[in-house]
């Protein structure tokens, strides 16, 4: 046993001493992929003032590719590399952003601030040569060999040399940094990661805006060829039929919206513009509750004004066929399409990259076929100010900003401005739908989408002859419901329930597939997929027709929703609960009820958009809704239902009654289509007057429908 007699009692002071290899180590782990690598070494380069960053990716030798990134900024002196460069960590950049220190030439604000950014270079290779030049300085180089540095035990013991000479790369009044990677490092450069490279590198610049004072550019010499076909952006961008631009600052939602004219086909152009509008929020990421239903000025604190382009496409077949060059554009599009976010006109990595989907776009399409923007159909910018978007910080691994309240916020604002994009472009879809294709059942396509893509993953995984067997067995289910709700009718709240489940058990059998987990856990999926479709039998039971009183029906509806309309500060005015134009129709009490309760839920969230959440307690406004009855109709007596929202906004009754259309972002569009269903099934009809129509008070100056009953015979 060692005697340790005489360090007992004592207190020893013991620093931390890293092993050399942890500067690899860093590399390795904080950099994702060499691209990112390059693209950080790219960043640098803006940081350092520069005009232009020149990436030479040089591959001719087999048994000595190298990597150079050379950039014209304002160099590193001495000091600052023994003392900034050649300390980890150190938050010299972060310091600058602070004091609020813009850069002599170009009057940036770093986008640097961890002081890692560095390590991108022992990503790419084991050999680094680093030649750098301030102004008014001598040429300073420092070479660094990983394979002799590592074999040092410690960090402390493994010094770098810098070498300061005579300027030979920055001569004259030249100023720069150049660095050198030699024996570089696996995967192997292949033409299709230097294609990938080059759009990474081009793209550190938003595309979307006019050239600004930063450009990065990529030369593969002796390969040449391999990216000088790469499709042109404007090229590309100039093929979207659809063009929506968006501000966002203090709660003020501008915008612009364009459908531009198909060739071959007989559909006018159309644009429509709104300043001062609202944005519309959907609910927060990964929660069901809305805490606001509109952005105010609270909703950009931290992220500061947001400027958002997208460029959306149609990849159906009657509007591919028109285009010509398709494969051009939809190969640009499956690999590089999504939203991208800049601050200060520089990219933030990774978002918009294949593999991305930081909104979600791809799933909601799948939630709404008809209606969803998914990644491989748009092209888009979110450009930030690096100044005012001080509570979205990146990664330490510069793949995104921190996942924290200010990320959802502008998740919630991007969704938003895309919804109100969906919205309008339903508009033009269902032009496009009427003169290229034949009528098709929009409830159908929705629940076929999901299943349809189950079994291709199944062919994929060699599975289709294990779990085929389920997958039709729910496909006959799923088909037989449709049938069923279409001819006996339901209410929008129970269909609402029925397709979610339905749609959430078909992508979670789905995902196991695409996991690869265990066969027999698939199985079982489908199986209990079953017994939810088989437990919403009781759900599809028939609700004969008797004669029903309009008082019982709205009494029924109002304590339902009692609890909601007191929250929302909801004042209800409803002549029929004293008696006022009660009326007796037949009809299917349960149907009914539901189409009343959806009419009941739009108002409620129409009126929460128009007069947004207060604090203060009377609100200084007062939300208003009025359900009472009328004979005015020529077909029958009517239970009318109006408020003081924001109304239908110009849309016809044709739109906002087809299935999946909704100016709610996050709204699955079935209400007015299920409530126009339930009453045609009742023998009456879902009708909008004007108000010159029917007998309403003044107060309630918003939307108006009409649940009309067929006259007793």
């Amino acid at each position: 046993m060692p005697d340790r007699s005489d360090n007992r009692g004592s207190a020893i002071n013991q620093p931390f001493r890293p092993r050399a290899r942890v500067l690899q180590l860093l590399g390795d782990e904080l950099i994702g992929s060499p691209r990112l690598a390059v693209f950080e070494l790219v960043k640098n380069a803006y940081d350092a003032d520069a005009t232009n960053a020149a990436v030479t990716l040089d591959l001719r030798s087999e048994n000595a590719p190298a990597i150079m990134v050379e950039d014209d900024g304002e160099g590193m002196t001495l000091d600052l590399l023994q003392n900034v460069w050649l300390v980890p960590g150190h938050d010299h950049r972060r310091r600058q952003r602070e004091r609020q220190e813009r850069s002599a030439v170009h009057g940036r604000l770093p986008l640097g601030e961890k002081g890692l950014g560095r390590f991108a270079v022992h990503k790419l290779g084991n050999r680094i040569r680093l030649t750098t030049r301030a102004q008014d300085s001598e040429e300073c180089v420092v070479e660094i060999d990983w394979n002799e540095l590592i074999e040092r035990p410690f960090l402390d013991e493994a010094p770098v040399t810098i070498r300061v000479r005579e300027p030979e790369v920055f001569m004259e009044d030249r100023t720069g940094t150049r660095i050198e990677v030699s024996e570089l490092r696996p995967p192997e450069w292949t033409r299709g990661e230097v294609r990938r490279l080059c759009n990474q590198i081009t793209s550190i610049c938003s595309p979307f805006q006019e050239q600004g004072d930063f450009q990065a550019t990529l030369v593969v010499p002796g390969n040449e060829h391999w990216i000088e076909d790469l499709p042109d952006f404007a090229a590309i961008i100039d093929r979207a039929i659809w063009r929506f631009s968006f501000w966002l600052e203090d709660g003020q939602f501008d915008w612009s919206y364009e459908f531009r004219q198909i060739a071959g086909l007989s559909l006018d152009s159309r644009t429509v513009a709104k300043e001062g509008d609202r944005l519309l929020l959907p609910a927060a990421p990964g929660s069901r509750q809305r805490d606001q239903v509109i952005a105010d000025a609270t909703t950009t604190r931290g992220i500061g004004p947001i400027l958002g382009e997208l460029y959306v496409y149609d990849r159906d077949g009657p509007v591919l066929q028109r285009l010509g060059a398709t494969r051009l554009f939809t190969t640009y599009l499956d690999e590089y399409g999504g939203i991208r976010v800049y601050r200060d006109g520089i990219r933030v990595y990774n978002y918009g990259e294949q593999g991305d989907d930081w909104l979600g776009l791809d799933l909601r399409r799948v939630n709404a076929p008809t209606r969803g923007i998914s990644r491989n159909i748009v092209l888009g910018a979110v450009h930030l100010s690096l100044d005012e978007s001080t509570s979205l910080r990146e990664k330490t691994n510069r793949e995104g900003f921190v996942e924290n309240e200010a990320l959802e916020r502008l998740q919630q604002i991007v969704l938003g401005a895309l919804g109100a994009l969906e919205g309008e472009r339903q508009l033009d879809k269902q032009r496009i739908r009427r003169v290229t294709e034949r009528p098709s059942d929009p409830v159908t396509d929705r629940l076929e989408a999901p299943i349809a893509e189950l079994r291709n993953e199944l062919e994929r995984h060699d599975l289709r002859e294990r779990l085929e067997p389920y997958v039709a067995r729910i496909q006959r289910q799923v088909r037989d419901m449709q049938e069923t709700l279409l001819t006996a009718g339901m209410s929008g709240l129970n269909l609402a329930v029925v397709f979610h489940e339905v749609e959430r058990g078909v992508r979670g059998l789905h995902q196991a597939i695409v996991e690869g987990r265990d066969l027999d856990e698939a199985a079982a999926q489908a199986q209990e997929l079953m017994r939810i479709l088989d437990g919403f039998a009781t759900l599809l039971r028939r609700d004969s027709k008797r004669e029903h009183s309009a008082q019982r029906l709205v009494l029924r509806a109002r304590q339902i929703n009692l609890l909601r309309l007191r929250h929302h500060r909801i004042q209800l005015e409803c002549p029929l609960l004293d008696g006022n134009g009660d009326f007796e129709a037949r009809y299917s009490f349960g149907l009914v009820l539901g189409a009343l309760n959806n009419l009941i839920d739009n108002a409620l969230y129409w009126m929460r958009v128009r007069w947004p959440d207060q604090d203060e307690e009377p609100p200084t406004q007062s939300r208003r809704l009025f359900i009472g009855a009328t004979d005015e109709f020529a077909d029958g007596p009517a239970i009318v239902i109006a408020d003081n929202g924001v109304g239908f906004q110009g849309d016809s009754a044709e739109d906002v009654t087809r299935p999946f259309f909704t100016r709610k972002p996050d709204g699955m569009g079935l209400g007015l289509y299920y409530a126009n269903l339930a009453m045609e099934l009742n023998d009456g009809r879902l009708a909008f007057p004007q108000r010159e129509e029917v007998e309403i008070p003044d107060a309630h100056d918003g939307a108006i429908t009409s649940l009309v009953f067929g006259r007793r015979t």
